[in-house]
This record gives C-alpha cells, sequence and structure tokens, in this order.
C-alpha cells in the first residue's frame, strides 16, 4: 500500500482532515465536490484493552461494534455512549460476541458458546444492563440480520442442524417464531430484514434445487409468507424494505441478472437493471447497489440512475438512510465515504492517521460510525490497528478556512 499526506488540525478530542487531491499518492482518492460545503472531525472510541476495534452500527447517541479485550484474549461486543464517551463491555454467552444492530434501548447480536462451539443470538438491554439468550429454533445456532421496533430477525437451524428457517423474535414477549419457508417445513429460509410487521429473505421451492430460490414476505400479523417471483428467470433473493417496498436481485426470463423493487400494496415490481445485482438496500423511494465494481443509486419515483462517486475502483454501499449513503472505496484501498442520492455529492472520511477506514452505519443527524487505521508503528506501513471511530458533520461556507 502506499503512503498519503494529510494536513491534520487538532479539534478537541478528534481531528478533521483538510484534504488536498496532489499529496494523496497514486492509490488515494481526493475528495469529492462534498468537501467544500462539509467537514468531517473523526473521533477514536478506543477499545475494552485490547488493540482493535470496529463499529458496525449507530443509532442514536449509541454505536456498537466489537472490540479485543486486554491482551487480545478475546473478542466481546460493546456498546459506545457518545454523550458520557465511554464504552461498556456487553460481555458474552460464553466465549466471543459481536454486536451488528442497535435501536433504542436494545443491542442484538451473537455471541459464540464456547471456543469451537455454536453460536447464539442475544439480546442487550442498554437499561437494565442485562444480556439474554434469544435462542433456537431447536437446533445449534442463530445469526441476529435485522432489529426494527422490538423484532429481531435472523436465521436458525432446526432441530437436528440439518435445515435452517426465518425467524422473528419479540423482545417484548420472548418468543422466537418460525417463519418457515415456501417449500414447508422441510425447505430452508433466510431472513434479511424486517420492516414494522414485514421480514424479508430468501426461501428454496418445493420440487426445486436448495440454490434456487424466491425472495419473500412474511407479514407476521397475519403469519403469511408472500412469494415474491422473479423477472421472468427461475430465481430471485430479497435482500432489504422500505415501507411497503422490497428490493432484492433476481434471474431474468435471458437467464440474465437485474436488481428489482418489488411493491407490497400494488404488486408492482419495477426492474433496475444490471447495474443492482448486489447489496441491495432502500430508504424511502431511493434504491443503491452494485455490479461488483461500481454502486449506483435509482430513484423509484423519477425513475432516473446515477453512478455513486467516482466510478474508480470498487464501490460499496453499506447503508442508506434517507439520502444519505455511507460505504467503502476501493481504489485498490479501502476509504470510507459519506455520498448523496438526492444531488450526488461524495465525500472521503478521514482515518485516525493511518492510511484507511470503512463506514458501516450513519444516524439520523449524519454522524457515520465505522472504523480507521490509526498510524503505524513500523514506517514501512501504512497502516497501525483499527479502532472503532465516527465521523462528525460540520457544515462550512464554500471557501471558508478550516477550523483550527
Amino acid at each position: 500500500m502506499s503512503r498519503r499526506s494529510r494536513a491534520w488540525i487538532l479539534v478537541g478530542a478528534g481531528l478533521i482532515a483538510t484534504v488536498s487531491g496532489p499529496a494523496y499518492g497514486a492509490d488515494a482518492p481526493s475528495a469529492g465536490p462534498a468537501a467544500g460545503t462539509v467537514q468531517y472531525t473523526v473521533q477514536d472510541l478506543g477499545t475494552l484493552g485490547g488493540t482493535r476495534s470496529k463499529a458496525t452500527a449507530i443509532a442514536g447517541d449509541t454505536v456498537v461494534g466489537s472490540s479485543s479485550t486486554t491482551g487480545d484474549a478475546a473478542e466481546h461486543a460493546f456498546a459506545y455512549d457518545m454523550r458520557r464517551r465511554s464504552m461498556t463491555d456487553l460481555g458474552t454467552l460464553g466465549y466471543s460476541s459481536r454486536a451488528p444492530d442497535v435501536e433504542g434501548d436494545h443491542v442484538v447480536g451473537q455471541s459464540d458458546l464456547s471456543a469451537d462451539g455454536p453460536t447464539h443470538g442475544f439480546a442487550y438491554s442498554l437499561r437494565t444492563r442485562r444480556l439474554v439468550d434469544i435462542g433456537t429454533l431447536g437446533g445449534s445456532s442463530t445469526r441476529i440480520t435485522g432489529l426494527n421496533g422490538d423484532t429481531v430477525v435472523g436465521t436458525s437451524s432446526l432441530s437436528g442442524d440439518v435445515v435452517t428457517h426465518a425467524f422473528a423474535y419479540s423482545l417484548r414477549t420472548r418468543i422466537m417464531t418460525d417463519l418457515g419457508s415456501l417449500a414447508g417445513p422441510s425447505g430452508v429460509s433466510t431472513a434479511a430484514a424486517v420492516s414494522g410487521a414485514i421480514v424479508v429473505g430468501s426461501s428454496s421451492l418445493p420440487d426445486a434445487p436448495a440454490a434456487t430460490t424466491h425472495g419473500f414476505a412474511y407479514d407476521l400479523g397475519t403469519r403469511t409468507m408472500t412469494d415474491l417471483g422473479t423477472l421472468g428467470g427461475n430465481s430471485s433473493t430479497a435482500n432489504d424494505i422500505s415501507g411497503s417496498t422490497v428490493v432484492g436481485g433476481s434471474r431474468t426470463a435471458g437467464n440474465g441478472l437485474a436488481g428489482y423493487a418489488y411493491d407490497l400494496r400494488t404488486g408492482v415490481r419495477t426492474d433496475l437493471g444490471p447495474r443492482f445485482l448486489t447489496g441491495q438496500l432502500i430508504s424511502g423511494s431511493a434504491v443503491v447497489g452494485g455490479d461488483g465494481l461500481l454502486a449506483s443509486s435509482f430513484d423509484l419515483t423519477t425513475h432516473k440512475s446515477a453512478v455513486i462517486g467516482s466510478g474508480r475502483g470498487v464501490t460499496e454501499v453499506r447503508q442508506i438512510s434517507g439520502s444519505v449513503m455511507v460505504g467503502d472505496n476501493f481504489a485498490p484501498n479501502s476509504f470510507a465515504f459519506v455520498a448523496r442520492s438526492d444531488h450526488g455529492d461524495f465525500t472521503y472520511l478521514p482515518s485516525l492517521g493511518g492510511l484507511n477506514s470503512g463506514a458501516a452505519q450513519v444516524n439520523g443527524l449524519g454522524v457515520v460510525a465505522g472504523s480507521a487505521a490509526l498510524p503505524a508503528a513500523d514506517p514501512a506501513n501504512s497502516n497501525g490497528p483499527f479502532h472503532a471511530a465516527v465521523w462528525l458533520p460540520h457544515t462550512v461556507a464554500r471557501g471558508a478556512k478550516p477550523r483550527s
């Protein structure tokens, strides 16, 4: 990896990076159009005593992720309170733990029961400071994939660990519901996301190979599973939902691949085209996805599409919230970014003194959570250890001098 130059300005407990394009070097990007209007202060969230940590989600003032513990002996899930600037070890169900999501007072994640044992999902209450094992559908393992309100969704093995089914777990009643599959009890299903009472995911089909799946939408109120069909081919997936609109990928009639959006209220399916093959996400009327190289946005109201970022390297959007997108650009190194689906602005985020960074989620105030590299102890290396980090936005007038 090549090294790059930055001018750093100390602001409180964080840093502002003032970017000068030519100083980056051959492997590093320069700032996009938003650099003149928004600056980001990066803050190191620290660790649970070990050398590494990473943030995976943010909601309100709470950031969650995982960190190595003292001596790098284990990996534990954490919750970081940005108001108090304190990191809490959420503990484990036996060995190690990770926290992929947070909403309100609840953190959800997975924990290994032993060094080589199964993994169970957990729910942690920030109010009561209690860690609860949410159990399984009779098998040995669960995996958490989504949280909305008091509903946790994921995938669990059934008795005998031969079949896995999507599930929904109520944090209020502590009841896990088996969502079944489109192929009946012996079929396989996975849950990808939840919004309100609707869970979406993918399921095997009756009398079809296990690899042939259809996207589904499961209504927790009516306890019914709807087959979302395809774009004319034999297989599809459902990856995200916002309101009544589901997005995913599908085989086409010509055995090609394309992204789609499906409105559960009207039954209208929109073909997003081959630029939305992977990583489909949706917020409101804005859809994002990728083709394995470039990421693009699609407006379901205007049907206009645009490439996200410079078009250089590989761009992956990790989350979209409203019109704000965050993710990573690999060109060839990993650089965190913030982008806008409404006016196309694209901003690279600073690291913590090392070369690389990665963004995971953004909250309603535009604060981004992810990970960034510290300076390397060895000058021959580009990165030191990665720490969990947040990037705080500061709007400035174009042409204004950076903060000092």
